[in-house]
């Protein structure tokens, strides 16, 4: 199944480009919430998310930073994504899909998603 989860960070700003991103991209169910990134614990809808993945879904987000605030929140939550044998699409990023490698993916899109975290959070905390 492919899953979506969108995030802003306050409520003046607007999910609708975000979800409209996920459903075009083909996502099934989405989790949305409106809620500052600051802390991983404190997203009950990302909670959710990550109870609810299975085994070779497809969990959907826009930008790796919607995960996160800082780099090791978006690892964490990539390893927990990852732990449930599922995989992660982030649409801003290059896509791997048509590879029929699945250990050649993953690393591609593992390295793909640290050189973006990376520019994302250049001080790495």
């Amino acid at each position: 199944m492919k899953i979506g989860y969108a995030r802003v960070s306050s409520e003046n700003q607007n999910l609708a480009r975000q979800i409209e991103a996920l459903k075009k991209s083909g996502v099934e169910k989405i989790f949305q919430e409106e809620v500052s990134g600051k802390s991983v614990q404190n997203r009950p809808e990302l909670q959710k998310m990550l109870e609810f993945i299975r085994e070779k879904d497809i969990v959907t987000v826009l930008d790796l930073d919607r995960l996160g605030r800082n780099a090791q929140d978006i690892t964490d939550t990539i390893n927990l994504i990852q732990q449930k044998e599922a995989t992660l699409d982030v649409l801003s990023l290059p896509s791997f899909t048509d590879i029929q490698d699945v250990n050649l993916r993953g690393l591609l899109t593992n390295l793909v998603f640290e050189m973006a975290n990376s520019i994302i959070n250049p001080n790495r905390n």
